[in-house]
């Protein structure tokens, strides 16, 4: 029988808890976690003082798949399974969830019972003991200035009541995990929550999440750390540039796996830029392992340096470090410092103009249709309307399959027009033609790919053509011409050809 305590405490509804389940929470399939425990030492499972860690419980499926391992593992020292079980879960496996629901899916999943203290659990731990070693405490968010000082959330989101989850994940939020638990950990692993809606309108974005525990888990100094978080991570962003730069230049990161199309690992899950899981190893430092997945293959592995001389940007693909090196030997200046910012004459994508055209207008181009807008309601890039130049999508082509558009059609801008911030301008240009070739080097698959190289995430904001060299407009530019250019192979023009799709 279920003991007394369970019975007057802790006793959730656990359709309650479903109700509140983050669409953030991404859960583990059973094969994919196989694949990154296998990247462990396997002798780990072989020693019965390996001490293992999920501080981000959600299916317990990576509890599961080490407790088999380490039952397994264990026989010839501890030969009495009775014993070897009550041993394995009491003083090696330890987990903390994420909310609720999750607990209890991660003690049904490991303990074969979501109250471990019950004669039905696999191994019945003490009444003092009515969580096992996963545990799960609801606990507030620390506000100030209207956010959480943790997590960044928003006070106006998630100050909740009892009734719903804070999301206050207790591994990101000042938990003395070591206190806790009163040891060290030789593996913590884990496919932590990847972002947290801001809540507050104005701001509408989502913050990320999964470096937090990835830092916090670092700070604990285990022998091996072995996370599954977004890919995103490779090329910075909104609250990523710090995490970037300490990873990228931690030779402790040993083996990266990527995915670029997330859905090889989570089916039926859409995640922009795509997941990787990584090994980092605390006492053996070196080059990284660097092995791709795409479109159900994978990929030649190739041990190389995070960052490549020169570069302060992760090179995701094994196949482009030859080609970026032959583009950069005969490139003396790039597109980036042509194309502009983000909003470049003051207009929000939601800002549309209006249709009828007054007598003070200017054609204003917003999302795929021209409106009108007064010119004098104009507040930046004044330099820029007067001239010809090019308009080109802030937002990729939204696919996530290969081979890739990459960046959606550029347009041609006319003298006296502008733009939203649904498009970046490339220019100023002296004439039409030299923005019609331009428009013709946009379209190559050579351009494209070379984006590829910076661009992980669905916007591509002018970083993303640090790597494209420029080029002469006062002719039109096609692949052919290009791969002579820059010496390309015949692998190295196929491999950028299963790449990139045609520019229709």
């Amino acid at each position: 029988m279920e003991n007394s305590l369970f019975k007057s405490v802790y006793n959730p509804d656990v359709l309650s808890c479903i109700a509140n389940l983050s669409n953030d929470e991404v859960f583990t399939p059973p094969e994919l976690a196989n694949r990154i425990i296998d990247m462990l030492p396997q002798e780990l499972f072989e020693n019965p003082d390996t001490t293992f860690l999920d501080p981000c419980c959600k299916s317990g499926v990576f509890l599961r798949e080490i407790a088999k391992r380490l039952i397994k593992g264990l026989e010839q020292q501890i030969p009495d399974l009775e014993k070897r079980i009550e041993h394995i879960f009491s003083k090696q496996l330890f987990g903390i969830a994420i909310t609720e629901l999750t607990s209890l899916l991660s003690r049904r999943s490991v303990y074969c019972s979501k109250f471990p203290s019950s004669e039905f659990s696999a191994y019945q731990f003490p009444e003092d003991k009515p969580q096992g070693n996963i545990i799960y405490q609801r606990i507030k968010h620390t506000w100030k200035d209207g956010k959480c000082i943790y997590c960044g959330a928003s006070q106006n989101a998630y100050d909740r009541g009892a009734e719903l989850e804070t999301h206050a994940y207790q591994f990101i939020h000042n938990i003395d995990v070591n206190k806790v638990f009163n040891m060290k950990f030789d593996v913590i692993i884990g496919n932590p929550p990847y972002q947290l809606e801001v809540g507050i309108e104005k701001d509408n974005y989502a913050i990320a999440l999964y470096h937090k525990f990835v830092i916090q888990a670092i700070k604990l100094n285990p022998r091996f750390l072995t996370m599954i978080i977004p890919s995103r991570w490779f090329a910075g962003g909104r609250g990523l540039d710090d995490f970037r730069d300490e990873m990228l230049h931690d030779d402790r990161l040993r083996v990266i796996h990527d995915y670029p199309e997330a859905v090889e690992c989570f089916p039926g899950t859409q995640i922009k830029g795509g997941v990787c899981y990584f090994l980092w190893e605390r006492d053996n430092r070196g080059l990284c392992e660097i092995t791709t997945h795409l479109g159900g293959y994978k990929r030649p592995s190739m041990s190389r340096p995070l960052l490549e001389p020169g570069c302060s940007t992760f090179i995701r693909y094994n196949e482009s470090i030859s080609i970026l090196h032959k583009v950069k030997e005969k490139m003396s200046d790039n597109m980036s410092r042509y194309v502009s910012p983000q909003t470049p004459f003051g207009f929000v994508t939601s800002f549309k103009g209006h249709k009828e055209k007054g007598a003070n207008d200017i054609p204003i181009y917003v999302s795929g249709s021209i409106n009108y807008v007064n010119r004098d309601e104009v507040t930046k890039g004044n330099g820029l309307i007067d001239v010809y130049k090019v308009f080109i999508p802030k937002a990729g082509s939204g696919s996530d399959s290969f081979p890739h558009s990459i960046l959606g059609l550029p347009l041609l801008g006319n003298k006296g027009s502008i733009c939203n911030q649904t498009y970046l301008v490339i220019g100023p240009f002296h004439n039409e033609t030299d923005c019609i070739n331009l428009i013709s080097y946009i379209k190559t698959k050579f351009f494209r790919f070379m984006v590829m190289l910076k661009k992980n995430t669905q916007d591509a904001m002018r970083g993303v053509y640090d790597f494209v060299p420029l080029q002469d407009f006062s002719k039109s530019w096609n692949d052919e011409e290009l791969y002579a250019k820059y010496g390309l192979t015949d692998d190295e023009i196929a491999f950028i050809e299963s790449m990139i799709r045609p520019m229709e």
